[in-house]
């Protein structure tokens, strides 16, 4: 069994590992709008329902995102930028529920879930991710 005292030197490295790979897929999400705009309305069309939408709005929308995924990696607001990650990656996997009914054929689509996962333990453990993070408040050391 590990002491409290292992656990709180270990968990702030893995804390970080979590978000530096959820801000990968997120950071590639969020290039996509730019890269490939149609691609991004394509997406929202057919996941989202939200049809029509131009250049200027995927741009705007692509903004918006990588504001939030940049505040996300450096910790900068985390109750905010953590909670807004947690609900566009589950708004995301939520809204390909109908691709889970055809498992075999979308077997990509279910590594949303661990992503998922990751996403609620950041947003739930936010406030011992301090490694790398702006405004970040030394881990209490322990007398041992």
């Amino acid at each position: 069994m590990m002491n409290s005292d292992k656990l709180d030197r270990r968990l702030p490295l893995v804390l970080l590992l979590l978000r530096l790979s959820v801000f990968l897929v997120m950071a590639i999400w969020t290039a996509d709008k730019f890269v490939k705009p149609d691609h991004a309305a394509k997406v929202f069309e057919v996941f989202y329902k939200i049809g029509g939408l131009e250049h200027t709005i995927i741009y705007i929308i692509g903004a918006v995102q990588l504001l939030i995924v940049i505040g996300f990696v450096i910790g900068f607001k985390k109750h905010l930028t953590y909670g807004a990650v947690l609900l566009m990656h589950a708004v995301s996997t939520l809204s390909s529920f109908p691709k889970y009914i055809q498992a075999f054929d979308n077997l990509l689509f279910f590594a949303a879930w661990p992503m998922l996962a990751a996403c609620f333990a950041l947003f739930y453990l936010r406030d011992a991710d301090r490694l790398w993070t702006v405004g970040k408040s030394p881990l209490p050391r322990l007398e041992e």
